[in-house]
């Protein structure tokens, strides 16, 4: 099992969902209003006056077989609108109750 990390341009929300409907990814938490600015390129997304658009963070936990077709699937998102912005994390789940 992996826990997928993924913030993005609040404009993907209903794209984000259908993608993981369409990938049967169900359980999920949502922040509907995360704050940050891209490592390499990416415009800040502060919600401020100068930096007025947000982000928002989903994290899910998928079994090992989905994660790359799933990233594929975010990649591909991420690179027909590179200006909105979008980065998903992976990390190991070692527990669950």
């Amino acid at each position: 099992m992996k826990a997928v990390f993924i913030s993005f341009n609040q404009a993907y929300y209903e794209m984000m969902l259908g993608v993981m409907d369409r990938n049967n990814i169900r359980g999920f938490t949502y922040w509907d209003t995360v704050q940050g600015r891209g490592s390499k390129t990416g415009e800040p997304h502060y919600g401020s006056h100068a930096w007025p658009t947000l982000n928002s963070a989903i994290i899910t936990m998928i079994e090992d077989e989905k994660v790359d077709h799933f990233l594929d699937l975010l990649h591909k998102m991420d690179k027909q609108t590179e200006a909105l912005g979008l980065r998903a994390f992976v990390w190991a789940v070692e527990k669950t109750i």
